[in-house]
């Protein structure tokens, strides 16, 4: 295809990057916490940590994971939700010359077992309210040293007591569990202050991260990215925003897990290498203290996915915070729908933009750039030095504005999946085209357009039904607070739709909602059934789960 986007890039976003600007994810680090050394790097629960404490907290605990006889390129896991523990942890193995191993805490023992089992991991660094899960599966994996730590650790005294005992005693949230060659966190960090630490010889092709895909369909899958991979898509992002951003000034307010591909690239290591705040949010489903947490810290950047924006609108407060500090928001994971972009821009006064990546890309493929004005529907330009091309079924490229699922090529696609090169031939061609499994379009100006999964297609009576097409109209009802659509089976059609929603209003029926979406969609667009529900299953990350659904 060509790339016609390259004509409406922003003069300012050049179209090539440089993939080997930084040697490694490490070299980036090193120099940001030696530029913005006084600075605040992390906020969370009203505690602060400066990019110099970062610096020494991690390299003592890389001193230690190395005399611990840890060798580059040996996996470690961590299970954590967002914590100031966690950059410890993060940036401690990087420097190490290991590999990061993210991984869910909500995680039953059976798919931790498996990620453990599938990534080699050596070693853990878990927060204590996961540990039984672990306990449940340990001597069933490789791994040898696990570091616990509790909520509250890294948080100043008294309020460290404070929170690790209402956590603990008060609210119970610790299941037992008996790890007992377990070594403490916080005084491993503290023991590597004895310890020589030896900066490790990393290049390019050596591995950051097994960030494994959601598991949604079949076995989850660990994505080799490189810190090249990383390091690219790091110069990628920075092409686009660095137009609008102020290197040392920035406070990102990250909801999303960072344990999350999104949330670690466009958050953690994106704004670590801008030197700005990370304002860390530990539990984003409680909507109204997440609010009260807007309230004290005066944001520049928000991102997150279409659930948590559209939670945000409808929690009592937001609408009163002050908006005049922010840049943009900035959406990804799932589809951003129109009537919640909408809202979000008729309150806050600033756009939602919308951006579109995978794990298996690093995960930023395509854009919307910060000077947008307005909600277009979007997904955005390609990154720079990034390429795309739209298929039909028989593999042959669609006329501009048709549809075709999307395959991407760049320096951000994953080197493959661990272990497993039959899956990996079958979404990576041997010229390095990725299939994402979406249906997408592009128009004129090179902005593509998801259409949605290949998988999630509903197909009546020999028609193509796009899901996201069918909740975008559904939620444009003012009762209407969350909604999913999939296909069930019929005589009649092979399939119908069938509508699940949560209300805001028990005044809402079925018939009410069908009959709106008769005012907006062709005949065998139109949900046949409505089924409310109080809540609809998600990801730990806010997607709603189609699948579930459907089974």
């Amino acid at each position: 295809m060509e790339k016609i986007w390259l004509e409406h890039y922003d003069p300012s976003i050049p179209a090539e990057i440089d993939p080997d600007h930084y040697p490694s994810l490490v070299e980036v680090f090193e120099q940001s916490v030696k530029s913005f050394a006084e600075k605040v790097a992390f906020i969370n629960m009203g505690q602060s940590m400066t990019f110099a404490e970062l610096d020494k907290q991690s390299r003592q605990f890389a001193a230690t994971l190395q005399h611990a006889g840890f060798k580059k390129g040996d996996a470690v896991a961590i299970m954590m939700p967002n914590l100031l523990q966690y950059p410890v942890a993060l940036f401690g193995v990087l420097r190490a010359g290991l590999v990061v191993v993210n991984v869910n805490p909500l995680y039953t023992a059976r798919e931790l077992k498996h990620q453990l089992n599938d990534s080699k991991a050596k070693g853990i660094v878990i927060v204590e309210n996961f540990a039984c899960t672990l306990a449940e599966v340990i001597a069933d994996t490789p791994i040898q040293k696990v570091f616990l730590t509790q909520l509250g650790d890294l948080l100043s005294a008294p309020k460290k007591w404070i929170v690790n005992f209402v956590v603990k005693r008060v609210k119970k949230m610790v299941p037992p569990f008996s790890l007992p060659n377990a070594d403490d966190f916080v005084t491993a960090i503290k023991q590597g202050a004895q310890l020589q630490y030896s900066r490790p010889n990393l290049t390019s092709d050596d591995l950051a991260f097994l960030q494994y895909t959601g598991g949604t369909t079949g076995v989850s899958k660990g994505a080799m990215l490189t810190h090249r991979n990383m390091v690219a898509n790091l110069e990628q992002i920075s092409a686009f925003i660095e137009p609008v951003i102020t290197a040392g000034t920035e406070t990102v307010v990250t909801a999303l897990p960072l344990y999350h591909i999104f949330a670690l690239e466009a958050n953690c290591l994106t704004f670590v290498k801008y030197g700005c705040k990370n304002l860390l949010i530990t539990n984003p489903r409680d909507m109204a203290g997440f609010v009260k947490e807007l309230e004290k810290t005066p944001f520049t950047v928000l991102t997150g996915v279409n659930t948590l924006f559209n939670g945000l609108l409808n929690t009592p407060g937001f609408r009163e915070l002050d908006f005049s500090n922010m840049k943009f928001a900035l959406g990804g994971g799932m589809a951003v729908q129109r009537p919640v972009a909408e809202k979000w821009q008729a309150v806050t006064g600033k756009v939602l933009l919308e951006g579109y990546g995978l794990t298996e890309c690093s995960p930023v493929v395509t854009c919307n750039p910060p000077s947008t004005s307005h909600y277009r529907g979007a997904i955005g330009m390609p990154m720079p030095s990034t390429d795309i091309k739209l298929l039909d079924e028989e593999g042959n490229e669609v006329p501009k504005g048709e549809p075709g699922e999307m395959y991407v090529k760049g320096p951000q696609v994953m080197k493959g999946y661990l272990n497993r090169p039959e899956a990996t031939a079958e979404i990576l061609s041997e010229d390095g085209w990725l299939a994402t499994g979406d249906i997408a379009r592009c128009d004129e100006e090179g902005y593509f357009y998801i259409v949605d999964r290949k998988k999630d297609m509903i197909l009546v009576s020999g028609f193509n039904v796009f899901p996201n097409e069918v909740e975008e109209v559904a939620a444009m009802h003012e009762d209407v607070l969350e909604v999913a659509a999939i296909g069930v089976p019929s005589e009649s059609s092979g399939e119908v739709v069938k509508l699940f929603a949560v209300r805001k209003s028990e005044t809402l029926t079925e018939k009410m909602l069908i009959e709106h979406c008769r005012k907006h969609l062709t005949g065998y667009k139109i949900p046949k059934f409505v089924e409310f529900r109080n809540e609809l299953p998600k990801t730990n990350v806010g997607k709603i789960l189609r699948r579930e659904l459907r089974n």
